[in-house]
């Protein structure tokens, strides 16, 4: 029982410390003999599916709806987009063999399913009549990651990919901005976490890509984590692929298309580092197992049985309303151990009974974002936990939100450039616009990486570049990332 806890505190040694709630928060087990290959325990999952349910729904009321591919891509189907199999072939797990024999052809472990989709898009897309065709798939992805780390960079991670085709390149715009709106509807107001929606620079796009658009959220040690992404690919795999549709006007022309993938791991992830503790995790309602956890509390054997059927008394009523709950009646452990292990898993709220409860009618009401206890009359239960579920994500939200702004700071020379990226901040700086100019960058801060321009930048006259000194045609933003 005394390694039950985290050891560590977040802010001195956040590396440990997350490494410490993934396993004793039962999220994670490491110990599979496959480097970069974990287990996902059940609250992990069960936090995951939740995650998942949200961009789901999501997804479907915008018109997209769900498929499933192969696993397995043939190697042909990457040699038709020449950029794209540059940009990830290095990553593919190849399949060569079956039993005993050798296979006539290469076959991938899907690292991303645009080659898988749009071979079959030239089949299914004939006329305007089958535009828009808007689908997505819920899946693992495999690549060869040379460093991992749980739900944050791995060869095997969770995701959501969803595959457009439309007659036009306005529509094809349209949907990039529907995706980042979806982002915005579940990382951050159902999930509480912050970020930045950037334009890619041209050399930091997704292979295949026109434009590229991602999430970056800001992890405690100060690095920023991409939690999200759609694409612009314009006609490149169209063409590639041979995806074409007969017009209104009798004319055969070539679709646009989109893709959008939230990552469901790194979603994950940050939702343990930004919200957690030094207790553990921290919930949502949204996404917690368990939203409410009923802890008994009797000394006595005479006090046993009327204590336990009051609580699971409450647990009925809450269940009716349609909250996850759960008695806590696990014999051998004590109140104080239990309060402990629910902290530590993030469960939102806790409701303590014991005998001064049941003689008085009322509840013992604890909130696991601020550690507050509460009495409360038994005929007020229902508000005080509506109510709850609103001030919990609420606060939440405020608190990642000054976190994330106030590590958001403006640079203008070359040494401010180097102190804040060092410091663990995300800076904003005016920028020539040159690749060069990035990478050198990058490698005199140790990893600082241009990150982007806001969505709707409009490239100007913004005085030198911070870190060159040649005139600035941007305003990016700048941080380390995993």
């Amino acid at each position: 029982m005394s390694t039950l806890g985290i050891t560590v505190k977040k802010s001195e040694d956040f590396s440990e410390w997350y490494s410490q709630v993934l396993v004793k928060a039962g999220l994670v087990d490491l110990r599979y003999n496959v480097q970069g290959f974990v287990v996902h325990r059940p609250w992990l999952m069960r936090i995951i599916k939740a995650i998942y349910r949200l961009f789901e729904e999501e997804l479907e009321k915008t018109g997209h709806e769900p498929v499933l591919f192969p696993l397995v891509i043939p190697e042909e189907n990457f040699e038709k987009e020449k950029e794209h199999v540059e940009g990830f072939k290095p990553e593919v797990f190849w399949v060569t063999e079956a039993g005993d024999e050798k296979l006539e052809r290469r076959l991938a472990l899907r690292p991303t399913s645009e080659t898988a989709f749009y071979y079959m898009y030239s089949y299914w897309i004939e006329s305007y009549r089958d535009l828009p065709l808007k689908l997505y798939q819920s899946v693992s992805v495999y690549r060869n990651e040379s460093n991992t780390r749980p739900l944050i960079r791995g060869r095997e991670f969770l995701w959501i990919e969803a595959h457009d085709a439309f007659a036009t390149h306005e529509e094809a715009l349209r949907q990039v901005r529907e995706d980042m709106e979806n982002s915005g509807k579940i990382i951050w107001e159902k999930l509480g976490i912050p970020f930045l929606f950037l334009k890619r620079p041209p050399w930091d796009k997704f292979a295949g890509a026109e434009d590229t658009y991602a999430a970056d959220t800001l992890m405690p040690d100060g690095r920023v984590l991409q939690i999200s992404s759609t694409h612009d690919l314009g006609q490149r795999f169209a063409k590639a692929f041979n995806v074409t549709f007969l017009d209104r006007d009798g004319q055969r022309k070539f679709v646009w298309q989109t893709c959008y993938g939230p990552g469901i791991w790194r979603i994950a992830a940050a939702l343990v580092a930004i919200h957690g503790d030094d207790k553990g995790l921290v919930l949502p309602f949204s996404v917690a197992p368990i939203q409410i956890v009923i802890i008994p509390i009797y000394y006595k054997e005479v006090d046993k049985a009327p204590i336990l059927a009051k609580a699971r008394e409450v647990a009925e009523t809450l269940a009716q309303k349609g909250y996850r709950v759960r008695v806590d009646d696990r014999e051998g452990y004590t109140p104080g151990w239990k309060f402990n292990d629910w902290e530590l898993r993030g469960v939102p709220v806790r409701i303590e009974i014991g005998r001064r409860e049941i003689e008085n009618k009322v509840l013992t009401v604890f909130r696991r974002d601020t550690g507050e206890r509460t009495v409360v009359a038994e005929s007020d239960l229902l508000p005080t936990i509506e109510r709850l579920e609103v001030d919990i994500l609420e606060n939440l939200k405020r608190r990642a939100k000054e976190f994330f702004e106030s590590h958001i700071v403006e640079a203008k020379t070359r040494e401010e450039v180097i102190k804040f990226i060092k410091s663990g901040n995300i800076v904003k700086m005016p920028f020539c616009g040159t690749e060069e100019c990035a990478m050198d960058l990058k490698e005199k801060t140790d990893g600082g990486k241009v990150r982007g321009t806001e969505i709707d930048f409009q490239e100007g006259d913004y005085g030198k570049c911070a870190w060159c000194g040649r005139p600035a045609r941007q305003v990016v933003y700048v941080a380390k990332s995993y």
